[in-house]
């Protein structure tokens, strides 16, 4: 599929998408859900070392902007990429930094 075979709306969701990853943090998160890795807040913000409520804002954005995904298994939610695809976005940096060493 090439770009202008995109709708408008396509382009600005893909845009919307693009500027919700664009952020230390939440790269982060991506890197640490890539592969089909399914983690909770307390999961991410251990591995992130950061706040709860600030792992929490996070995943919010990029569940809004349809990023990622969640589902409840009991008293925990998992977090995992929307569409697996996106972890091509992952594999894409990490080879571009390769390149840059």
């Amino acid at each position: 599929m090439k770009i202008e075979d995109f709708t408008v709306e396509q382009l600005e969701q893909a845009a919307s998408m693009l500027k919700a990853i664009a952020h230390p943090v939440r790269i982060s998160i991506l890197n640490y859900l890539d592969g089909g890795n399914k983690l909770t807040v307390t999961e991410i913000h251990q591995l992130l070392n950061i706040e709860q409520s600030t792992t929490s804002h996070h995943l919010g954005i990029l569940k809004d902007k349809g990023v990622l995904a969640s589902k409840r298994e009991g008293k925990n939610t998992y977090y995992f990429l929307k569409h697996p695809n996106l972890s091509k976005i992952v594999e894409c940096m990490t080879n571009c930094f390769k390149q840059d060493s």
